[in-house]
C-alpha cells in the first residue's frame, strides 16, 4: 500500500470518481497538473544491495510555513513594569530622605546629602561647598572618598573652572545653570591645565554638579566624581534633582538654626566673665558649654579688698534670650553685692534673692557664692539650692557638707546658713551647675557618683593643673556628650586649685 504525503492536495470530486471507477493511484494522476508527471505512475528506482534508494520529495509539496509571529506584550504588562519603577525610585527617595531629616546638626546633613546624592548618581566620590549666598556663613568645604590633602588639590584649581564655582559665581540676578557634567573631563581641549593636572593626579574623569539652593538663594553646590568617563542617566540625574531641592530646604532650616547657636553661644560669651583674674595663692580654670537653646548657667571670679577673692556658679530657670538676659542682670547684681558685702556670703545671696523677687517674680535661679581667703585657706560659702562643691585632694575626694536651702525666688524670705573650708595646699575645690549632672542622663545619685569617681580618677602627675583637673573630670563624666550641639543643657564647671 502506497504512503500518501497529508499535504498532497486531492480534488474531492476525482477523489470521490477515483473511489467509485477507478484506483487511487489513476484517479491523483487524472488531477495532477498538466505536463508534469505524477509521482505515483513513476516507475520504481531498482534496489542495490538490499537498501532503498533515496526518494525524492512530492513536486507538489507545499512551501513551509513561515514561523508564527510573537504576539506582541500587553498593554497592561508594559504599564505594570513602568509602575514598577516609579514605585522603586520613590522607595529609594523616601528612604534616603528620611536619613537625612533625621540629621539635626548641620554637618551630618552635609555628609548625609553626599553620600545620597553619590548613590543615586552612581559616583564614589565627591565634595559639597557650602557658601551661602547671603555671606553670613558659615562656609565649609567636605569631601566623600577625598582626604583632606585632596580637597586641598582641588581648592588650587582656578574657582571660574571648577563646576562649583560656576554654579555659585553666576552673574547676579541670573537663575544660573541648574546641573552641570562633565563626561570627559581629561577629552576637553578648553580644559584649564591646571584642573587637568588635578584631575589626573587624583584619578577622577568625569564629573556632575548640581547647586543647592532654595527661593531665598544659593546655599552651596555638590560635585560628585567618576573614576572614568561617564554621566549620569535621565533618570538618575531627575532623582538627583529631587532629592537636592528637598535637601536643600533641610540645610537652609539647620543653617538658621546653626547661626541663632552661634549668636547665643556670642551673647553668652560676652555676658560671662572674658578672663579670669590672677590672685596669689589660687589658679583658677573655668569650662562652660552652652545647649541648643542657649541657657542661664553662669559662673564669675572677682578679685575683691584686701587680697580676697569671690567665686560664684547660678543657674537662671529657663532658657533662650530671656534666660541669657536674665543670667546677665543676675550676675552683675551679685558683683555689685560681692564688693559690698562679700565677707558674708548669706547677706550677698539675700539680696540677690530680695532683687530677683522684686523685678522677676515669674523667675526662679539657683546660686551659691564663695568668699576666698588664699593666703589663708580658709573658704565660706553659702548656696541657694545649688549642688555641693567637691573638693580634690591628695587624700580625699569629697562633696562639702552644705545644708538644703531653695532656690532664690522660691520663698517669701530667703536664708541658709553658711559653711566654713579649710582646703589643704595643692587641693581643687569644683563648683559646678546641675546642667553637667544633667548632661549624664543618669539619675541624680548615679549623675553624683558619676562624678565623685571622675575626680577621684585626676591622675596624679597633672593635679598641679586646674585646667587639666577640669578637663579630665569632663572627659570622664561626658565620654560621648562634651560638644554635643544638640544638647539642651548647658553647664559651668570653675575650678580653683589652692598653693
Amino acid at each position: 500500500m502506497l504512503d500518501i504525503p497529508l499535504l498532497v492536495r486531492v480534488h474531492v470530486d476525482a477523489l470521490i470518481a477515483a473511489q467509485n471507477d477507478m484506483g487511487v493511484c489513476d484517479a491523483i494522476e487524472q488531477n495532477a497538473p498538466a505536463g508534469k508527471p505524477a509521482i505515483m505512475s513513476a516507475p520504481h528506482v531498482p534496489k542495490v544491495a538490499g537498501i532503498d534508494p533515496k526518494v525524492p520529495g512530492p513536486t507538489h509539496t507545499v512551501a513551509p510555513l513561515p514561523p508564527a509571529p510573537t504576539p506582541p506584550a500587553p498593554a497592561g504588562a508594559v504599564l505594570q513594569d513602568r509602575l514598577a519603577g516609579w514605585v522603586s525610585d520613590l522607595t529609594t527617595l523616601h528612604e534616603l530622605t528620611e536619613r537625612l531629616v533625621r540629621t539635626g546638626a548641620l554637618d551630618d546633613a552635609l555628609h548625609e546629602l553626599l553620600r545620597a546624592g553619590a548613590a543615586l548618581v552612581g559616583a564614589r566620590r565627591g565634595l559639597l561647598v557650602l557658601e551661602p549666598a547671603d555671606g553670613h556663613g558659615p562656609s565649609t568645604t567636605i569631601g566623600l572618598g577625598l582626604a583632606h590633602a585632596d580637597l586641598g588639590h582641588i581648592e588650587t584649581v582656578p574657582r571660574s573652572s571648577t563646576s562649583y564655582g560656576c554654579l555659585l559665581d553666576g552673574l547676579p540676578g541670573s537663575p544660573g545653570p541648574s546641573e552641570i557634567a562633565h563626561p570627559d573631563l581629561l577629552g576637553e581641549e578648553e580644559l584649564d591645565p591646571r584642573h587637568r593636572e588635578v584631575a589626573a593626579r587624583l584619578g577622577y574623569a568625569a564629573s556632575y554638579a548640581l547647586p543647592l539652593s532654595t527661593q531665598a538663594g544659593r546655599l552651596g553646590a555638590a560635585v560628585w566624581l567618576y573614576d572614568e568617563p561617564t554621566e549620569p542617566v535621565e533618570r538618575q540625574r531627575h532623582l538627583a534633582g529631587l532629592y537636592a531641592r528637598y535637601a536643600s530646604e533641610h540645610l537652609a532650616r539647620l543653617l538658621e538654626l546653626e547661626r541663632a547657636r552661634a549668636r547665643v553661644a556670642t551673647v553668652t560669651e560676652e555676658l560671662l566673665p572674658t578672663r579670669l583674674p590672677r590672685v596669689a595663692g589660687v589658679q583658677l580654670a573655668a569650662r562652660h558649654r552652652t545647649g541648643a537653646l542657649g541657657g542661664g548657667d553662669w559662673y564669675d571670679a572677682l578679685p575683691l579688698p584686701e587680697g580676697a577673692l569671690g567665686l560664684a556658679v547660678g543657674s537662671v530657670s529657663g532658657s533662650g534670650p530671656s534666660a541669657l538676659a536674665a543670667m546677665g542682670r543676675l550676675r552683675a547684681s551679685l558683683r555689685a553685692y560681692a564688693v559690698m558685702e562679700g565677707e558674708d556670703p548669706v547677706a550677698v545671696l539675700s539680696d540677690l534673692e530680695l532683687l530677683l523677687r522684686l523685678t522677676e517674680p515669674a523667675r526662679s535661679a539657683t546660686a551659691l557664692f564663695a568668699y576666698c581667703e588664699p593666703a589663708e585657706r580658709r573658704i565660706v560659702l553659702a548656696g541657694a539650692g545649688h549642688s555641693p562643691p567637691l573638693v580634690i585632694g591628695e587624700r580625699r575626694t569629697e562633696f562639702v557638707e552644705t545644708s538644703l536651702s531653695a532656690p532664690l525666688g522660691m520663698l517669701a524670705c530667703w536664708e541658709a546658713p553658711s559653711v566654713e573650708l579649710a582646703p589643704e595646699p595643692g587641693e581643687t575645690v569644683l563648683l559646678y551647675t546641675d546642667g553637667l549632672l544633667q548632661r549624664t542622663g543618669d539619675p541624680m545619685d548615679r549623675a553624683f557618683a558619676r562624678l565623685h569617681a571622675a575626680a577621684a580618677s585626676v591622675p596624679k602627675s597633672v593635679r598641679a593643673d586646674p585646667r587639666a583637673v577640669a578637663d579630665h573630670v569632663l572627659r570622664a563624666v561626658l565620654p560621648d556628650g562634651l560638644d554635643a550641639t544638640d544638647s539642651m543643657e548647658d553647664f559651668v564647671l570653675l575650678a580653683a586649685r589652692f598653693d
